[in-house]
């Protein structure tokens, strides 16, 4: 049976002001990959990412993201693109003024939940998927780095993505508990929704094996897998 083809990316090309930050690039991800980002800081990692939902254009080359070719996008399209996508940002970027509940039920809301039984229970699911069920009623400020990064992953579950997208998930993080993050994506990426990973941190791509390419000299390079 062929695997399902999330991403296929041909001879793209990725700019920002003008300036070339990658070129070349050719890249497949199929469904349930992990797959390993690895580069400098600056060397093109996000910019990858951000052209994968539609945040910045393909400059050249052919870029398709499940069924939508990114170079002809029409930009009403990019709302339904990015709700196949789970985004898992370094920052955390969760709201501060609101529990982790009415984080999530802010997200559920704004992509067009409206049964408040529906919505209590998706929420229920995926925090216990990241072992975040007893903490609904907490602010940000009182959960700690990882927990904050946990309920974030629990947001990017919540429409069931095919893809999850984890910029740098683990660089706030303190290595045991930037090691349960990278787990808790593989995890995620066996029960069949791809991962693809951001980091510059090598112990970690040791310690959990995955595909493996490369940011360097503005081209990606396959490393293994």
């Amino acid at each position: 049976m062929a695997q399902e083809q999330l991403i296929n990316y041909s001879n793209v090309q990725l700019n920002r002001n003008e300036n070339i930050i990658l070129r070349n690039v050719n890249l497949t991800v199929n469904r349930g990959d992990f797959l390993y980002i690895i580069g400098k800081v600056g060397s093109g990692k996000s910019t990858l990412m951000k052209s994968m939902y539609g945040e910045l254009p393909i400059e050249a080359g052919s870029a398709r993201v499940f069924d939508y070719e990114l170079t002809t996008i029409k930009r009403s399209l990019v709302p339904y693109l990015r709700r196949k996508i789970g985004i898992v940002f370094q920052d955390f970027q969760l709201l501060i003024d609101r529990s982790v509940e009415k984080n999530l039920e802010f997200v559920l809301r704004a992509t067009g939940w409206k049964n408040k039984r529906e919505i209590k229970d998706r929420i229920n699911e995926v925090l216990i998927q990241v072992g975040m069920q007893h903490k609904t009623y907490k602010m940000p400020h009182e959960l700690s780095g990882g927990e904050q990064q946990r309920v974030v992953i629990a947001r990017a579950l919540l429409n069931s993505p095919s893809l999850i997208l984890a910029d740098e998930p683990t660089g706030n993080l303190d290595p045991e508990t930037g090691s349960q993050i990278v787990s808790l994506l593989q995890e995620i990426s066996e029960r069949g929704t791809a991962v693809i990973m951001s980091t510059h941190n090598y112990t970690i791509v040791q310690a959990f094996p995955g595909k493996i390419m490369r940011c360097e000299n503005m081209e990606l390079e396959v490393m293994h897998g």
